[in-house]
């Protein structure tokens, strides 16, 4: 089984949809699946330093990366589209990752035109909230090319199964699977020092920390944050809220101001992106985890939050429903945000004891090694190579693989 994985982009700068990517890869590739991943030098407003239109042999997968034209969300490549429209046929199925995204429309076309099966997963883009964002951009692309592209899929992956049921507003007919993010557990059962957080970060030593870690984005919630923590901070003077996430967009100055009418700016620390050892110290620094999101397709930093043992407390927007016995999940409104916090922090032992068995939920569902083994159950059953998996949700009556279309993008 030769599988491609095409997206974008591959910089941390910007967020999830780089860490699952790379994380599936890295995984299918250790199970024995062949995966080649293509993507360009986008990076915010920069590029990467990689050696161009060559592999670079990650452990378990290769990764080729091509020069782009980028601006804000738009990014393109005619040089991945020249490679791809050459080698596509050297696999079976071609895996894209992200939507509203020209370069990955260019590049379905191509695999429809050549006959290529490819599988889409929108990592929550086509969520109500996210689709709401920039509406009016994101309903003509729809109606010009985005649900042609949805369309010609041969499956759509859902990371939340709430995803899965609004995936009928724009392509009923298409096939539906439901896999989800994962972690790697061992990453999390043994975290670092919160002293190494400390020492980057004198000002949150000796402070009752709640942590948020996520891109600095208008769909995160932080105006939401902003009036809860303040709110908390009157109760509980030593708390102090840690603002962990990039600014790919450039929406740091506003959401400060969120915390500054609020009245609690003194008792917020942003620290950029962290990664690596330095996160990890932070969630182990942490007493708690928050996200006031509207909107996520399945959070990776939810599921860190859970896998690192602390009480979390999260939005309705994240769609994760399965957590609800473990987590506090409130709907997306300052007073219950700020309710939730409240609890946690005046019940250190019983919030303990929630995080404790959020933990053990993530490592017993939620590992890379058992989504990964998902994702291979659903190759195979796409290219006929076994049986329909109880992760696909519906199947399109009187499917075909290769349906014919008049569409011209």
């Amino acid at each position: 089984m030769r599988i491609l994985f095409l997206t974008p982009y591959l910089s941390e700068n910007y967020g999830g949809v780089t860490r699952v990517t790379r994380e599936l890869a890295q995984t299918l590739g250790k199970l024995g699946i062949f995966l080649d991943l293509i993507t360009t030098l986008a990076s915010d407003k920069t590029i990467i330093d990689q050696p161009v239109q060559t592999w670079v042999v990650q452990e378990h997968f290769r990764v080729k990366y091509f020069p782009c034209v980028h601006r804000g969300d738009f990014i393109f490549s005619w040089s991945l589209l020249h490679w791809l429209k050459t080698h596509a046929a050297d696999y079976d199925l071609v895996h894209t990752h992200t939507v509203f995204c020209p370069l990955v429309s260019w590049a379905t076309r191509i695999c429809h035109r050549q006959k290529i099966l490819y599988v889409i997963t929108p990592h929550g883009m086509l969520e109500p909230w996210a689709f709401s964002y920039k509406a009016w951009k994101k309903k003509l692309y729809y109606q010009l090319i985005e649900k042609h592209t949805l369309s010609r899929a041969v499956a759509i992956q859902g990371i939340a199964s709430t995803e899965v049921t609004n995936f009928d507003l724009y392509s009923a007919k298409t096939t539906k699977f439901l896999i989800p993010n994962g972690i790697h557990g061992q990453d999390f059962q043994h975290l670092p020092s919160p002293q190494i957080f400390y020492s980057a970060f004198p000002d949150t030593k000796n402070k009752t920390l709640i942590l948020f870690l996520a891109r600095i984005d208008p769909k995160k919630g932080l105006d939401l944050l902003a009036l809860a923590f303040a709110q908390v901070k009157q109760q509980f003077p030593t708390a102090h809220l840690v603002i962990a996430g990039p600014d790919s967009i450039g929406f740091q100055a506003t959401a400060e101001k969120y915390f500054i009418q609020a009245g609690c700016r003194d008792a917020v620390t942003f620290t950029g992106m962290l990664s690596g050892e330095l996160k990890h110290s932070a969630l182990a620094a942490a007493q708690i985890y928050v996200s006031p999101s509207y909107s996520e397709g399945f959070s990776m930093s939810v599921l860190e939050g859970m896998a690192s043992g602390l009480p979390c407390v999260i939005t309705t927007g994240c769609n994760f429903p399965e957590a609800s016995n473990v987590t506090k999940i409130v709907p997306v409104e300052q007073q219950e945000i700020a309710n939730a916090l409240t609890w946690c922090l005046a019940n250190p032992g019983e919030a303990q004891t929630m995080g404790n068995q959020a933990q053990q939920f993530i490592f017993e569902k939620y590992t890379w090694d058992k989504i990964a083994q998902q994702m291979i159950t659903v190759y195979s059953w796409i290219l006929n190579q076994g049986p329909k998996p109880n992760c696909v949700m519906e199947a399109a009556p009187q499917y075909q693989k290769f349906p014919p279309t008049n569409y011209g993008i």
